[in-house]
């Protein structure tokens, strides 16, 4: 295909906005822990890959479509991260020290958290990537084609992220959240229960990776060994969209959907981590305030 018509294509163009939404999803919660409580969850990623197990375990074993059983997997993995604050953030948090030691010790933390689940996972499921099948069945528009399983991801994660900003923007507890995010020692002072948030913010983003997690079981392969290149793409939408800007985070995952797509489709499969780490890169050396950093300010 020539640039040209990678351009004008809109099937290029429909895969570029369902990365773009599974990448809003994943890194709406790490976006959210990161600027509430300054902990850098590199095992995020292994999140999403709990939910895409979760939905294949129900959906083969008990015939769950994957519709249904989102929101049992997006429990299950909102439970995991309330007991994991409760058991062990809580006190890591608690503990006094400057914001550097805190990131340190939650890296070590999160990092053997990630190799925990991916041996766990392994140990019940082997490392043999596994799929199954769901919506299969192919639509056309014009010269469009898109399978059923993918309309419905697209439309989930839209959904999901509108739901998301909605629930930030206009409940309390959205305006808790961004003071915890700007002032967390004034926020406490106003009377902000900052633990709470806390709490609260590592459960949605542990539920919101669970559902990415299910919309990616549905239209691809997947292994314990996903999570690390979907924890790198919530950090890239993270530095991008700004330290807790929400909506620049829903905006970030767009262009960094359309740069991994629109790449690949004019290079080849094989540049895609490439460009998902060269993105990395010059996010952390051009734009380490993110894109929305001077707009913000005015």
């Amino acid at each position: 295909m020539s640039f040209l018509d990678v351009v004008l294509s809109s099937q290029i163009l429909f895969a570029a906005l369902l990365t773009g939404a599974i990448y809003a999803i994943v890194a709406v919660g790490l976006n959210m822990v990161y600027g509430t409580m300054r902990l850098l969850n590199v095992a995020h990623g292994d999140i999403v890959m709990v939910g895409a197990y979760g939905a294949y375990w129900l959906f083969t074993g008990l015939g769950l479509p994957p519709i249904v059983s989102m929101f049992a997997v997006a429990a299950f993995c909102a439970l995991l991260g309330a007991v994991l604050y409760k058991l062990l953030l809580k006190k890591m948090l608690g503990r006094p020290g400057d914001a550097a030691r805190l990131e340190a010790r939650s890296l070590l933390l999160f990092f053997g958290l990630s190799l925990l689940i991916q041996n766990l996972v392994v140990s019940l499921q082997t490392a043999t990537p596994r799929a199954y099948q769901y919506l299969d069945h192919v639509y056309r528009i014009s010269d469009l084609a898109m399978t059923g399983n993918r309309i419905m991801a697209l439309g989930v994660a839209l959904a999901l992220c509108l739901a998301i900003a909605a629930f930030l923007r206009w409940n309390i507890f959205g305006l808790a959240l961004r003071a915890v995010i700007e002032r967390t020692d004034a926020a406490r002072i106003v009377g902000v229960d900052v633990e709470r948030v806390h709490l609260i913010s590592l459960a949605i983003g542990f539920g919101a990776a669970g559902v990415a997690g299910v919309l990616i079981s549905m239209m691809e392969q997947f292994s314990p060994f996903m999570g690390f290149s979907l924890t790198i793409a919530a950090f890239i939408v993270v530095i991008l969209g700004g330290l807790g800007n929400i909506a620049g985070g829903f905006a970030a995952a767009m262009i960094l959907g359309a740069i991994e797509t629109y790449g690949v489709a004019l290079t080849s499969p094989n540049m895609r981590s490439i460009l998902l780490y060269g993105v990395f890169v010059l996010a952390l050396i051009l734009l380490p305030k993110g894109l929305f950093h001077k707009w913000l300010r005015k």
